[in-house]
């Protein structure tokens, strides 16, 4: 889609694992020790929602697992963040 991501990107107090600043997207890629952790992931995404960000959280083993779906669902976001084509005005301009 053309789109370049950074990994491991500071925002604020915290670090994302990948971030696309246009249209900005955060990605998290979540391991087992997320399980123990859900109140601070819950209060950081919350943090980078009002900052405008749309976080999209996988595990581990979706990403390994379940690729094309995860990518599908990147798409997805992506296509749904992205302004769509301005409508014309009735003169057509």
């Amino acid at each position: 889609m053309g789109l370049k991501f950074k990994r491991q990107k500071p925002i604020g107090n915290y670090i994302v694992d990948f971030i696309c600043l246009s249209p900005k997207l955060v990605i998290e890629i979540d391991g087992s020790q997320h399980a123990e952790q859900a109140d601070y992931d819950h209060c950081r995404d919350a943090w980078l929602r009002v900052q405008g960000f749309l976080v999209l959280r996988f595990w581990n083993n979706e990403v390994l697992n379940e690729t094309e779906g995860v990518l599908e669902s990147i798409r997805q976001a992506i296509l749904a963040l992205s302004p769509g084509p301005s409508p014309t005005s009735e003169r057509g301009e």
